[in-house]
């Protein structure tokens, strides 16, 4: 896996992809296992700041991902890797919502404190 350290000016940049799952009953293990199968592959991918999977404390069957990207060419190109694709043939059809939302960011880190 490749190792970066992001300052928080630089995490502050890139293109953010959000997404919220939800697994179909019963499916809830296999969608969390298949989630975890992907970090590693996803992380060692060039064009990958962040992907970070959650889930639910208070329902397991739902999920919530935060993937952040140099650029939106980075997002595309996760979307070719082998990785990818047997994450969606094989755990798209177990979940009952997939909702993505891409973002990118508008304001400067020096404009707030964190």
């Amino acid at each position: 896996m490749k190792v970066a350290n992001y300052a928080p000016a630089e995490l502050n940049k890139g293109f953010v992809v959000a997404i919220e799952i939800a697994a179909k009953p019963g499916e809830e293990e296999a969608v969390a296992r298949g989630l975890e199968v992907m970090i590693e592959p996803t992380m060692a991918e060039p064009g990958v700041k962040l992907f970070l999977p959650y889930r639910s404390p208070s329902n397991p069957r739902a999920f919530f991902i935060f993937e952040l990207y140099v650029e939106e060419k980075s997002w595309a190109d996760h979307q070719q890797t082998d990785h990818f694709r047997g994450f969606i043939e094989k755990i798209v059809p177990r979940l009952e919502k997939r909702e993505r939302v891409s973002y990118v960011p508008f304001a400067a880190m020096s404009t707030y404190q964190l």
